[in-house]
Order: C-alpha cells, then structure tokens, then sequence
C-alpha cells in the first residue's frame, strides 16, 4: 500500500465540484435522457416523479415527455438493483446490473429465513417466474400465489423472496409522467423480450461508477452498490487509475482524464428530488453535505426535496401546482436568492402543473431565512 504522502490531497471543495462535473450539475449537459441515464448508472427511482426531476436539473431542454416515452418502448425500466432500491435503468444495465448485485439480493433473503422454513428457494422463485410471466402481477397476487403452497410461511417472507431471486420489473403505465397505476411486475427478461445478459464485469463498473461519482474511495462504491469485497477490483485497476486522499487521509481513485474543475467553479442553484443518488452514493456525504446539517434532509425513512447552493445542500423545496416553496437552512446572499428565484421559475414552467415562466399564480416563495 502506498504512503499517505505520496498522493496529493483533494479538500471538499474540490471533490464538491469534481462530484458535481461528474454528475452534469455545474451546468447542464446537452445529452439525451437515455444517455444521462446511462452515464449516471441509473436514477433512483423510490417514487415516480424523482427521476424526472433528476433529468431536468441536468439536461438542457428536458421535458417528462422524454424520459416518459423511454418507460413507454421500453427503453428504460423500473427495479429493484443497487441497496436494494428501485432505480429506473436503461433496459443493457437492468439485463446486466442486477446480476452484477444478486449476490447482496441474495443475502437479504437470509434475513427472513425464519418466515421461510421449509420454503426450497429454488422452487419459489420457479414458481413466482411462471405467475408473473403469465400476466404482470401486483406484490399482493404474487403473496397469494405462494402461500397456496407454503400456507404457513409468513407472507411477507414470500414476497421478499420473490423480490430478491427475481429480477422484478413495474410495467408500465407505473413510472410514466401523468398517468398512474398500481404497481405489477414482471421479470425483466419477459417485459424486455430477450434474455439476461451476464453480468457486467465489476472492474468495469467500477470505471462507470468513478466516472459518474468520482473521485471515490473504496468504500464509497460499496455505499453506492451496496456490495461489499470490491477492493480486489480497485487494485486491479490502480495502475490505470489517478489516486488522491481526502483531508482525513482516506485514499481516493478517479479516471485520470476526468473532469476535476478549481474548487472556485461556479455552482448554480439546482433543485434535487428526494433520494437524488448525488446525496446516496458516498459513504462520506461532506462533500455535499454539511456536517451541520447532517439529519435535516430526512424525516424518518423520508427524503426530502433538496436545494444546492454554492454545490452544497443549503435547504429543502416543494412543488404544489405553480408554487415552489424553498425553506433555507442559513442566509443567502441577494445574488443566490434571485438565482434561486430563476431556477425556481424554470423548475415550475418545465416541471410544475400547467406552470407557465412568468404566468398567474407561479412563484417562488421562502421561508423565513433568506439572504444576508
């Protein structure tokens, strides 16, 4: 292992920016919704409307249309994948990235063996397959079908069985902008027409993943993709790999060539959906996330919708019709605010219930903390 000297050291202003380059947020990148899905590893997707408000704080000239017509051919899928979280993912990385991570959809399985005694794993999942590639199927049918031959395992169990051996997928119209349905799966290799791919090989993905959410450490990934054992594939890749140490001595890989911007870089206000992978993703969140107001974008197991100012999180937002409403976590300057104000805006004309830039009834509204 190499000297903690030896690597140069990236504060967390550097890393803020490197991280937001990487994720198309220091200012939005002329790339289709496809492309952005494929670049960022999938969005996650805990409710229906997040990955849509992922895209449009980084893509020029987005609208739900685009990502809504992917869901519709097709193109892009709900499902379960990285720490066991839906994430909408382009149909190569659903047929390849889940079976990159079944080993961790396994092992939670072994949290519910004793709901599951006397229950062959094999042939549920068998089982379960057949029933959902008949016809897509909510949870609850899916509960029922399994307890018809195993009635005295607890139902939940069941479920999560089905869950985790089975790559899962909400057909449509679940996940579309403007429509609703309850949520029914299928396999993804009956809803996508063709089989499962092998398993992306991890040093590849580990590539992808520096690429969308370097510079990172080791442990940053494993937080991301809720894997664990993933430096033997770092090693492997050293050679080829630029390497740096955070301010606490942590060692950091990145692409050599990839975008590292001066840590003065301009950071325009951006307003992030609850779960954005941005704030997941690290298992040290600082360079986001300040230590003082660690806690404050959740309630429960709830994300709330966050606001970036400066790169870093500095308050929480909401949409109701064409009233966006901020509530800051600290004062902003007479500057920020009006940016804020005209990310707002757009945010409400793209984004908002018959939201018009500049029409009746759109504004942005703040809380009592406002600017300096």
């Amino acid at each position: 292992m190499a000297s903690t000297t030896t690597h140069p050291v990236l504060g967390t202003r550097a890393l803020n920016r490197a991280t937001l380059a990487r994720q198309l947020l220091l200012s939005r990148a002329e790339m289709s919704a496809e492309g952005a899905v494929t670049h960022l590893l999938g969005l996650q997707a805990q409710n229906v409307k997040p990955p849509y408000f992922q895209l449009h704080a980084r893509l020029t000239g987005f609208r739900p249309a685009e990502l809504a017509g992917l869901m519709e051919s097709r193109e892009v899928v709900r499902m379960v994948t990285m720490r066991s979280t839906i994430h909408t993912h382009t149909a190569h990385d659903a047929l390849t990235l889940r079976p990159l991570v079944q080993p961790a959809r396994d092992r939670e399985v072994n949290y519910f063996r004793k709901g599951l005694v006397g229950v062959d794993l094999d042939r549920l999942a068998g089982r379960a397959r057949g029933f959902v590639e008949s016809a897509p199927r909510t949870m609850g049918e899916i509960r029922e079908e399994l307890l018809r031959e195993w009635p005295d395992a607890d139902p939940q169990s069941l479920s999560v069985a089905a869950r985790c051996r089975l790559p899962l997928v909400q057909v449509t119209p679940r996940g579309v902008w403007g429509r609703s349905g309850q949520v029914r799966l299928t396999t993804a290799e009956n809803w996508l027409g063709r089989p499962a791919g092998e398993a992306q090989p991890v040093d590849d993905v580990v590539l992808r993943y520096l690429a969308a959410f370097g510079p990172a450490s080791v442990k940053d990934m494993q937080i991301w993709a809720g894997l664990t054992r993933l430096r033997e594939a770092f090693e492997r890749l050293r050679p080829g790999l630029a390497v740096f140490r955070d301010e606490n001595g942590v060692e950091l890989f990145d692409l050599p060539d990839a975008p590292r911007p001066d840590p003065e870089t301009p950071a325009p206000p951006r307003f992030l959906p609850e779960f954005d992978n941005l704030l997941l993703s690290h298992a040290d969140r600082t360079r986001v996330v300040a230590p003082e107001i660690k806690g404050r974008t959740w309630t429960g197991n709830q994300a709330h919708c966050t606001l970036l100012v400066d790169g870093f999180v500095a308050g929480l937002w909401k949409l109701e019709g064409t009233v966006l409403t901020v509530e800051l976590f600290g004062r902003v300057s007479k500057a920020q605010e009006e940016e804020i104000v005209a990310e707002g805006e757009r945010v409400i004309a793209d984004m908002g219930e018959g939201g018009v830039r500049g029409g009746a009834g759109a504004s942005v509204r703040f809380g009592a903390t406002r600017h300096a």
